[in-house]
C-alpha cells in the first residue's frame, strides 16, 4: 500500500494541545518519488516463526538509549526497548509505553504521563512508574548521557502511584513529548540497570517485542521474540538477526539473492533498479534529518566540557568558515552523485515542517570568487588545506570526492580521511578531528535538530560551538507554545547558526529501505527507523 505523507511531522509541544498538523508541500525536483512507508500484516495470512536477517550498513554503538549517539543503534532498540511515545507514518506522536499524550499545567511547569500497568519487562520483572522515574533520572544525570539537553530544564522527576509520572520543569519545555519519542523516552529495567550498571548496554533489557540474545562485535546481533510482550500476539517472527554490511552492493546482492530479506540504506545507485525487481518492494520517505559537515570550534577537552580555543583560521575565523559554505555548490553535488534522489539543504528544520521559513531553507549561491576573496581577507594562505573525516561507504566517500573539486575552485585543498563510522561517533564525543562529514536522523521537533548540537555545554554540541545570542533564542523557542512565535525564534536562530557556520548543512537524504516481498509488516517512517517488531513472513501459497 502506498502512502503520502499529507500530514505535518507532529509538533510536541507542552500546552494542552500537544500536536498540530499541516499539509506538505513537495518541491517540484522530487515530485516522481513517492512515499511508500510499508504495510503493517492487518489481516494478510502470515506464517508463525522463522528467522529474519537485516543487512545493516554501519554497525550500531552501545545498545544504551542513555548513551547511545547512533541512528543504527535506533533499528535495534526498537525492536527491543519502546519509548513511552512513538511517531506514526503521519508524523504524529502516539503512546506506546505511555497511555495518553502528557497533560501539562497552566504555567507550564508541570508535565504529568500516565503509563501501563501489569506489563513485564523481558527480564520478567514488573513495569511501572518507578521503573520510568528511574530510566529517566538516568537519562538527566547519568555523566557520558546523551540524552540530558533532550529532556530540558527539569527540576524533579515523580512517580505519583504505579502508573503516573510527573516532571517537574524549572522553566518551560516545549518539545518534551517528541523528545520521549525517541531515545529519551525509552525504558530500562532497574533490575538490569542494579545489574550491570554502565555496562548495561552489554545486556540491555526492556520492554519490546523481542529481547536481546547476544551481539558479535562488527558482525550480527541477535534478538528473539519476546513471551512476555504485552502484545505478543501481534508478533510472528521467532528472531531478528541485523547483520552488519557496510558495502551497498553487497546488500544489494544479498537482497536479491535472498540471503538477506531486508536491508537499510539503499544506495541512490542501487535504488532505481531494486525498484524494478518484482521480487523485492522499495520503501522511500523524506527524512527529518541532515547531512553536512561539522568544523570543531572548540572542541577540545570532549563534548560538553568547557570549550577551548582552536588556533587554526578555520577554528578562529567566521570568514574562512564562510568561505568553505560558499564553496560546495551543493545543488549540483547533489543531482551528480545522487542521481535526484536527494536534495540540497542548508538548514536542520524540514522544509515542510510548520517552523520552516523560506529564509532559513534558502542556500547560499556557490560563489568560488567570493570564497577565495573571504580567505584573502582572512589572510590564509591558498589553497588553504582542511582534514575531513568521512565514512567509509561509496556514497559518503564519493560525495565528499566531489566536494574536494567543488571546494578547489574556492581555495580550498579538502583532505579526505576514510573513517569507520564507530571510530567517526569516538572522535565527536573526544573532538579530535578538525572537520567531518556526518548527519543527524532527525526529529518531529525543530528542538531536536538544533539544541542538542548548537548550545553551549550541550551533550550533542560537538563542534565546541558558543554562541549567547544562538543560547538565548533556542531557550525562548523552547519555553514557547506559540508555533509561530517558535517559528520565528528558530528562523532568528538559524541565521545566527549560518552566520557562524560552526556546521555546514549541505544535503537531505532521501530515506530508501528495501525488503523481501516473501515478507511483511516491515515499516519506515520520516524518522528514519525501520520497524520489524511486527513483520512476518507471508504464508506460502505455491
Amino acid at each position: 500500500m502506498l502512502v503520502r505523507l499529507s500530514r505535518l511531522f507532529g509538533l510536541a509541544v507542552v500546552a494542552v494541545t500537544l500536536a498540530s498538523c499541516a499539509q506538505l508541500q513537495y518541491p517540484d525536483r522530487t515530485s516522481t518519488h513517492t512515499d511508500d512507508f510499508g504495510t503493517p500484516v492487518g489481516t494478510q495470512e502470515v506464517r508463525d516463526g522463522g528467522d529474519l536477517v537485516m543487512g545493516l550498513s554501519s554497525e550500531p554503538d552501545r545498545l544504551d538509549p542513555t548513551t547511545s549517539s547512533s541512528f543504527y543503534t535506533r533499528y535495534v532498540m526498537s525492536s527491543i526497548c519502546e519509548k513511552l511515545y512513538d511517531n506514526d507514518s503521519s508524523g504524529n506522536l502516539v503512546p506506546q509505553l505511555a497511555t495518553a499524550l502528557p497533560t501539562v499545567s497552566e504555567d507550564g511547569l508541570t508535565v504529568t504521563i500516565p503509563v501501563r500497568d501489569g506489563i513485564k519487562f523481558a527480564d520478567g520483572t514488573s513495569f511501572d512508574a518507578a521503573a520510568v522515574r528511574t530510566s529517566l533520572q538516568r537519562h538527566l544525570s547519568m555523566k557520558t548521557s546523551q540524552r540530558t539537553s533532550e529532556l530540558g530544564p527539569i527540576e524533579s522527576i515523580e512517580a505519583t502511584g504505579d502508573s503516573e509520572v510527573v516532571l517537574h520543569y524549572k522553566k518551560p519545555f516545549a518539545p518534551i513529548t517528541a523528545a520521549l519519542a525517541d531515545r529519551a523516552g525509552m525504558i530500562m529495567s532497574p533490575a538490569a540497570l542494579a545489574k550491570n550498571g554502565d555496562n548495561f548496554g552489554d545486556h540491555p533489557v526492556c520492554v519490546g517485542p523481542f529481547k536481546f540474545v547476544k551481539r558479535v562485535p562488527q558482525t550480527s546481533i541477535v534478538v528473539e521474540r519476546d513471551p512476555l510482550y504485552y502484545d505478543a500476539k501481534q508478533v510472528h517472527l521467532q528472531t531478528i538477526t541485523y547483520r552488519i554490511m557496510v558495502d551497498a552492493n553487497i546488500r544489494a546482492a544479498n537482497l536479491r539473492s535472498g540471503d538477506i530479506q531486508v536491508a537499510d540504506y539503499i544506495s541512490p545507485q542501487d535504488a532505481d533498479a531494486l525498484k524494478k525487481d518484482s521480487k523485492l518492494r522499495l520503501l522511500q520517505t523524506r527524512s527529518l534529518g541532515f547531512m553536512g559537515v561539522y568544523l570543531n570550534l572548540g572542541n577540545v577537552d570532549g563534548v560538553g566540557k568547557p570549550t577551548k580555543p582552536i588556533d587554526t583560521p578555520l577554528a578562529k575565523d567566521a570568514r574562512v568558515r564562510e568561505a568553505l559554505s560558499l564553496s560546495i555548490d551543493r545543488s549540483a553535488l547533489v543531482d551528480t552523485v545522487f542521481n535526484n534522489w536527494y536534495e540540497p539543504m542548508c538548514s536542520p528544520i524540514v522544509p515542510q515542517s510548520t517552523f520552516a521559513t523560506p529564509t532559513v531553507n534558502n542556500c547560499p549561491t556557490y560563489d568560488p570568487q567570493r570564497s577565495r576573496q573571504l580567505l584573502a581577507e582572512a589572510g590564509v594562505q591558498l589553497p588553504y588545506r582542511v582534514k575531513m573525516a568521512v565514512q567509509t561507504s561509496q556514497d559518503r566517500l564519493r560525495y565528499a570526492q566531489a566536494m574536494q573539486a567543488s571546494a578547489a575552485a574556492g581555495g580550498f585543498d579538502i583532505e579526505i580521511v576514510p573513517t569507520e563510522y564507530s571510530t567517526m561517533l569516538d572522535m565527536q564525543k573526544r573532538g579530535n578531528y578538525e572537520a567531518m562529514l556526518l548527519g543527524w536522523s532527525g526529529r518531529i521537533d525543530p528542538d531536536g535538530n538544533i539544541t542538542r548540537f548548537m548550545t553551549t555545554k550541550s551533550s550533542g554540541n560537538y563542534s565546541g560551538y558558543s554562541s549567547p545570542i544562538a543560547d538565548d533564542l533556542l531557550g525562548q523557542a523552547a519555553r514557547t507554545t506559540d508555533t509561530a512565535k517558535r517559528a520565528d525564534l528558530y528562523a532568528q536562530a538559524v541565521q545566527q547558526i549560518q552566520k557562524d557556520n560552526p556546521y555546514l548543512y549541505t544535503y537531505r537524504e532521501r530515506l530508501l529501505t528495501a525488503h523481501s516481498t516473501q515478507v511483511t509488516g516491515v515499516e519506515m517512517y520520516p524518522d528514519g527507523v525501520v520497524r520489524l517488531g511486527k513483520a512476518a513472513y507471508l504464508t506460502d501459497r505455491s
